[in-house]
């Protein structure tokens, strides 16, 4: 063990001398959460699913709806308001709306000329903050048809309002559900970037001289990856640290859990960096190995740009990476968020991730 512990700490300290790696596991992270955090804070042909809840049940709301479902965005099914928001909570919806009973006396009165000057009625928008593109984009379409509605009825005070309503906890805001997403990210730069330094060891031929020592492969391979949880865990303190002191959020999941999928996440994309450093020859390979994996892996797994906007065969592609089911989970047991798949699922993909690139880098990384 004293032989692991020096390992680890001569890993650690090269670590630290190595400043590109720094910034790209330490404060590139942290300078998305700041730049993103303070836009969100502020505020395809794919079709979105709104489940309409007609409480008024009038002819007048019966052509509210055609209105609605005219709009090639959104797909509309009829629902009672108790299952659509199970189904929204389930991941099965985008979106709730709420046609209150008095709609059709609402729009009479208008019509006549004899509207009172109260507020006008409110329809509620039920939308998932953990989707924060999705519901901001539904939001505008409904505000948008809500305003033509109440110029077309008349020239009087609106009629209509809009009221938005999150299915989570009111004090969750969007920049919360942001947060797991930028954690998700800087744990696969952590372990992907791991394959750089580990190529540029062989080409020196360090990795020929700790493998020609007595110790044993596991103690080499342990202390490189001890090293990279003690980072992994540094990153999750700092990210949660700003989001919470910064932004206010709020983290209302199970803190065991959420330890449990980032040690997983980390070690699985560890595990890929091995892969990366099996195939790549040279530093100048593995730099764009790496580039290449991280694009893909950033943009297509969901942590920025929901995947209902995506075309059908680039969702496919998405629902292969692990960073989508990472991204899922943290989003999932750090603040509630709306499942992309159920936990089970989450935790399934990721252990065969891990089990995959395992098996690949024992077949075929190279200590020369």
């Amino acid at each position: 063990m004293s032989a692991l512990r020096a390992l680890t700490i001569a890993n650690v300290r090269s670590f630290l001398r190595d400043r590109a790696a720094l910034f790209w596991t330490l404060a590139f992270p942290i300078v998305f959460i700041l730049l993103f955090g303070t836009i969100f804070s502020g505020g395809g042909d794919t079709k979105l699913k709104v489940a309409w809840v007609d409480q008024d049940a009038t002819s007048a709301s019966a052509q509210l709806r055609s209105t609605f479902a005219s709009v090639d965005l959104l797909q509309l099914k009829d629902q009672p308001l108790d299952e659509a928001l199970a189904a929204m909570k389930r991941g099965d919806l985008d979106a709730v709306l709420v046609v209150p009973a008095g709609y059709a006396d609402a729009v009479a009165s208008a019509g006549d000329g004899s509207q009172p000057g109260g507020p006008p009625l409110t329809l509620s928008l039920y939308t998932d903050p953990s989707q924060s593109n999705t519901s901001q984009t539904l939001s505008g379409v409904v505000r948008s048809l809500v305003s033509a509605q109440n110029q077309a009825l008349s020239g009087r005070p609106p009629v209509l309002a809009v009221s938005e309503q999150a299915i989570q906890t009111e004090q969750l805001s969007s920049v919360s559900y942001f947060v797991p997403s930028i954690l998700a990210m800087a744990l696969m730069q952590l372990g992907i970037f791991a394959a750089i330094p580990l190529v540029q060891q062989r080409e020196k031929l360090i990795l020929k001289r700790l493998n020609a020592t007595p110790l044993p492969r596991w103690t080499l391979v342990g202390s490189n990856v001890l090293m990279r949880l003690a980072i992994a865990a540094v990153q999750t303190v700092l990210i949660m640290a700003i989001g919470i002191g910064v932004f206010g959020v709020k983290i209302a999941g199970d803190l065991a859990v959420t330890v449990g999928f980032v040690a997983l996440g980390a070690v699985t994309f560890i595990a890929l960096g091995y892969v990366i450093a099996s195939f790549a020859r040279t530093e100048e390979a593995a730099n764009g190995m790496t580039s290449i994996v991280q694009f893909p892996l950033m943009f297509l797994s969901g942590i920025f740009f929901p995947l209902a906007f995506m075309p059908d065969w680039l969702r496919g592609v998405a629902t292969a990476m692990p960073l989508t089911y990472l991204g899922d989970a943290l989003r999932q047991t750090m603040v509630g968020g709306t499942p992309f798949v159920p936990l089970g699922v989450d935790l399934l993909v990721l252990l065969g991730w891990l089990a995959g690139c395992l098996a690949i880098s024992a077949r075929f990384f190279r200590w020369q």
